[in-house]
């Protein structure tokens, strides 16, 4: 990863807002009205999807995909003003929390001002016509880095604007399609701006690395990635976790998939660990019972790396709302299941410095479908356990004999003969050294 990567991020917890869909009137200011309850949720980051004009030009649904972007230095009239921006910047960081927007300079809409007027900046097919290289994104079109060394000086100068305006971070989009060396010297100009700027990439999974490089264009792996990038998205293992969710494979593919995420990326590689995002399932959709929804919402604050919830996520929402209509979050069932107050426990314990030093380890129990997290310092142990598949029974742990308390719960827990009796509930134990 980037020498410099802040290792607090380890510690970090991103909430996702798509603005259209979040409140009644879909704007910044109304969003700013929710800051401090986001805040309450432990949030350290706000992340917004795309905040500019869309274009209208093979738009898809009745307002356009927010990643088919028609000019990135304006903001979309739908949120409000450039001024309400600023002031959602302002708030956000008066409440301590930092404010991420999305970067998408894989393309742009078909009728995008650099289009418009730089058309020799865009790729273009066999037949010289412009283009995409994926299939099912028809309402944009790709950039061509290739071709003129313009496109990367106008790109940075954008994201040097918006930086230069208080945002403090990046998201990319489908960042691996992009070369590393200009991420690599974006990231180099922005530092000279704010040295702490967080960048993000939407890194893809392996399959679709196969079959992008296959047709003969460039993508970039996760382990090139950490060139110039803090985070990268968990989407290498991603298809087992869903394919476990759904029945298709054993959890022990998505374990051990994760543990091999501890060899092949650098000692201190960061992963944005998430249940749901924009473009996947919620997790409330996939899981059968309340139950395993607390374990999986637990599991992913605990394990290493950076927390990202989905706006909606707190509500237990279960309908992924649309990117191309108003389809809003319904936010009704907020106060059921306490799934808003696990997530503040879990922010609170994920700032204890052991989930930022610890050495981790995550491995199977003997329990079938069990999972057992370690974090190792000089000063303690934390052992976090998770039952998913909810079978009783006695679990062996690497805990000595004796009472605990549950940190998540306030339950005690009795390890008797290097055993706890599983229950339903995720356990978290701190073992003093």
């Amino acid at each position: 990863m980037a020498k410099n990567t802040d290792l607090v991020l380890k510690q970090s917890v991103i909430y996702q807002v798509y603005n259209r869909n979040h409140n009644e009137s879909g704007t910044f200011r109304e969003l700013i009205e929710d800051l401090p309850r986001i805040k309450s949720l432990g949030v350290d980051i706000v992340y917004l999807l795309p905040i500019h004009p869309i274009g209208k030009k093979d738009k898809k649904g009745e307002l356009g995909c927010p990643y088919s972007i028609s000019d990135y230095r304006l903001i979309n009239s739908e949120y409000g003003t450039l001024e309400d921006f600023l002031a959602l910047i302002k708030e956000t960081h008066k409440l301590g929390m930092k404010l991420m927007i999305d970067v998408v300079y894989n393309h742009t809409s078909r009728d995008s001002y650099l289009l418009n007027h730089f058309p020799e900046w865009f790729y273009k097919n066999d037949k010289g016509e412009f283009a995409n290289r994926v299939g099912d994104w028809s309402d944009i079109t790709d950039f061509d880095y290739s071709r003129d060394g313009r496109l990367w000086e106008e790109l940075i100068d954008i994201l040097k604007y918006w930086a230069t305006l208080g945002v403090d971070g990046y998201r990319c989009d489908v960042a691996s399609f992009v070369p590393i060396e200009f991420w690599v010297r974006a990231r180099t100009e922005i530092a000279k701006i704010n040295p702490h700027f967080i960048w993000l990439a939407e890194t893809v999974d392996k399959g679709f690395i196969q079959t992008i490089r296959s047709l003969g264009f460039l993508v970039h792996s996760d382990c090139e990635m950490y060139q110039a990038f803090d985070i990268c998205y968990d989407y290498d293992v991603y298809h087992s976790f869903k394919s476990y969710l759904i029945g298709k494979t054993p959890l022990e593919q998505y374990i051990g998939q994760l543990q091999e995420q501890e060899v092949i990326y650098p000692g201190n590689y960061i992963k944005l660990r998430c249940l749901e995002n924009h473009d996947q399932d919620r997790i409330a959709s996939l899981v059968k019972t309340v139950e395993q929804l607390k374990l999986w919402t637990s599991f992913v604050y605990l394990q290493k790396g950076t927390t990202m919830i989905y706006a909606g996520q707190e509500a237990s929402c279960k309908h992924t709302p649309s990117l191309f209509d108003v389809d809003k979050v319904d936010w009704s069932t907020y106060n059921e299941n306490g799934i808003a107050d696990l997530m503040r426990k879990l922010a609170q314990l994920k700032k204890d410095e052991i989930m930022r030093d610890g050495f981790y380890t995550i491995e199977m129990g003997d329990i079938a479908e069990s999972v057992i997290l370690k974090y190792e310092s000089q000063i303690k142990k934390r052992v976090a356990i998770f039952n998913f598949g909810l079978k009783t029974g006695e679990i062996r742990v690497d805990i000595p004999d004796g009472s605990y308390v549950n940190l998540l719960t306030d339950a005690s827990i009795v390890v008797n003969n290097g055993e706890i009796c599983l229950g339903v509930d995720p356990i978290l134990i701190d073992v003093d050294k």
